[in-house]
């Protein structure tokens, strides 16, 4: 059976779905890999810093960042390793459409399969990111905290004229 003009439409308008899909989540991967390289541009500070703690309080507290810089960076891989998931499944719904469509072969809810477990990965992804975003804002809120007490703690220890 040779496939019509319609028959081409059909296939074509099938597959949009999951390209809009594979945009959306290039995007999210996009947006994780630059949040992962703000991780590490991050620890690296911290293992710089920590190198050069005076106090043992200090050294604690920066020890507890790397800890936190961590738990992100693992958040981060996690939703990557979906969001490329995700990807796999979209592209796969792609080929399954073609293949059903062109060959004849009755790939039955493949096709769906597919694109419901990419979509799954998306969502697992985007809860990932929403976590680490999170968690981004209060690591950068504890940090400020440290840097305050620790500014205290230098203002009461170099006081001249007491």
């Amino acid at each position: 059976m040779t496939p019509t003009a319609l028959d081409h439409y059909n296939i074509l308008t099938a597959m949009l779905a999951p390209a809009f899909f594979l945009t959306a989540t290039a995007s999210l991967i996009l947006s994780a890999n630059n949040r992962l390289a703000r991780v590490v541009d991050r620890l690296r500070a911290l293992m710089r810093e920590i190198e050069e703690a005076h106090d043992d309080e200090d050294l604690a507290a920066l020890e507890h960042n790397i800890t936190t810089q961590r738990r992100r960076s693992m958040r981060i891989l996690r939703a990557g390793m979906l969001l490329y998931l995700a990807i796999s499944c979209f592209v796969a719904t792609s080929l399954t459409v073609a293949v059903d469509a062109f060959t004849g072969y009755r790939l039955e809810m493949l096709p769906t399969i597919f694109a419901a477990a990419g979509v799954l990965g998306l969502f697992g992804a985007s809860l990932l990111l929403w976590q680490e975003s999170h968690m981004a804002v209060a690591a950068v809120n504890e940090e400020m905290d440290q840097a305050h007490a620790r500014a205290r703690r230098k203002r009461r220890v170099v006081t001249p004229g007491e």
